[in-house]
């Protein structure tokens, strides 16, 4: 996988799964941007990938909003000279029964986490179509495909990135563009080591691999989907779950 001299944007890549796809690509030479809402937590992530030998920045953006992100990635496209990788990685919940569901609880979700994607793949291909090269990996949920109770407005925001991914697929594949989704599905965080140990071993049971995956684990997909070695693979979505789903 040879990435060298190319630059990449991670949304929400400030900690968790974001933070370990930044590192894992900044290994392999990729200069690394870090957008994230937290512009503290964005320079602190950046400055450790710096400790990587690559270039790095970290930048404060709320990727709901279309000015931001034109801005920013005007910014990025200046200062790198190039954006060749864009994950789609912000992300939030705002859990509820559908009844009980606020309205602004659905639209901020939807917002940071579908619309987000929209809007920052909008101005990462005005850069990769001039380049005539360019990856676009999207990150999903398993529960766009299985549902789950409590979180309509998460599942009905990753079962949009799903359809979203497929047309931006089809629609720049011939200006050298690939997009892809990885759909994780439970990873080990903070919020499922808080757990009781009985839910956590309930929900092993539904894996049949039995345990979590790691922010490795969907990172080592993402890598492999950003990488040139991937360059006959678009529209697809990557599901990293243990057999929960197939």
């Amino acid at each position: 996988m040879d990435f060298k001299g190319q630059a990449a944007v991670i949304t929400g890549g400030a900690r968790g799964i974001g933070k370990t796809i930044a590192g894992a690509l900044a290994r392999k030479g990729v200069n690394i941007v870090i957008a994230d809402i937290s512009s503290e937590q964005a320079r602190g992530t950046a400055a450790e990938m710096e400790k990587l030998g690559v270039r790095a920045a970290g930048i404060g953006l709320d990727v709901s909003k279309s000015e931001e992100v034109a801005k920013v990635f005007g910014e990025v496209s200046k200062e790198f000279g190039r954006m060749d990788i864009l994950v789609n990685n912000a992300g939030i919940t705002r859990d509820g029964l559908i009844m009980r569901m606020k309205e602004e609880d659905w639209d901020a979700v939807i917002n940071i986490n579908l619309k987000s994607v929209f809007l920052c793949s909008k101005e990462a291909v005005k850069v990769m179509a001039k380049q005539r090269y360019g990856r676009i990996i999207n990150i999903s949920s398993v529960v766009a495909f299985i549902g789950n109770p409590g979180q309509a407005n998460y599942s009905a925001s990753k079962a949009g990135i799903v359809g979203l991914t497929k047309t931006a697929a089809k629609e720049y594949a011939s200006r050298g563009i690939t997009a892809n989704a990885v759909a994780p599905g439970f990873i080990t965080t903070a919020m499922t080591d808080a757990l009781p140990e009985n839910i956590k071993e309930e929900m092993k049971r539904a894996i049949p691999l039995g345990r979590f995956g790691t922010t490795d684990d969907v990172s080592n997909a993402v890598v492999f989907l950003a990488s040139p070695d991937a360059g006959y693979i678009t529209g697809q979505v990557i599901h990293v779950n243990g057999g929960m789903y197939m």
